[in-house]
């Protein structure tokens, strides 16, 4: 693993656990983290969770549902040292990536997850004019009616037909006129 001339940089690594050690994988690697003073390098471990509804007899019942069983997201800095330690934490299987190489995940990967919030600033307000670069509407023009900054949306009133209609679209699908 040739990692001088990366910037060091914390990205997301996926590990891949045995099944049912994912919140053991946690806990553990948390502790060595500590333990070894090595908060610099790490910055989130996450099992990430969903809430799952289950009507059984007429009640209602929520309970949490590992959304990727067998793996644990892992925020860090790559190095040789943080390399070793993750690999070597009881009920890892390995990274998920080529052979001794760890990819991290995409931008666009994180978003879709959700389970990092990213803040993406929009140079269009309410009331102004943008235009549909992709999509099926792409091309038309249309007044900002909503901006979404939680789910990284924008409702736009286009002109079809005469009249104004509200479509939804991604923030990368618009532009300011």
């Amino acid at each position: 693993m040739s990692r001088e001339n990366e910037e060091l940089v914390p990205r997301w690594y996926v590990v891949h656990t045995y099944s049912g050690y994912e919140n053991k994988v946690k806990t553990d690697l948390e502790k060595t983290v500590k333990n070894r003073e090595l908060e610099d390098f790490f910055f989130d471990i996450v099992v990430p969770m969903e809430e799952q509804i289950e009507i059984k007899d007429g009640k209602r019942k929520t309970n949490l549902k590992k959304v990727f069983p067998g793996y644990v997201l892992v925020k860090m800095i790559v190095t040789e040292e943080t390399w070793y330690i993750v690999r070597n934490t009881r009920g890892v299987t390995g990274f998920v990536g080529s052979g001794t190489d760890p990819i991290p995940l995409t931008e666009d990967e994180i978003r879709s997850m959700g389970f990092e919030k990213f803040e993406i600033d929009v140079d269009y307000d309410v009331n102004d004019s943008v235009k549909i670069i992709d999509g099926a509407f792409a091309d038309c023009v249309g007044t900002v009616q909503e901006i979404n900054k939680e789910k990284h949306k924008v409702k736009v009133l286009v002109s079809m037909f005469g009249r104004e209609t509200p479509v939804v679209l991604e923030f990368s699908q618009v532009q300011k006129v």
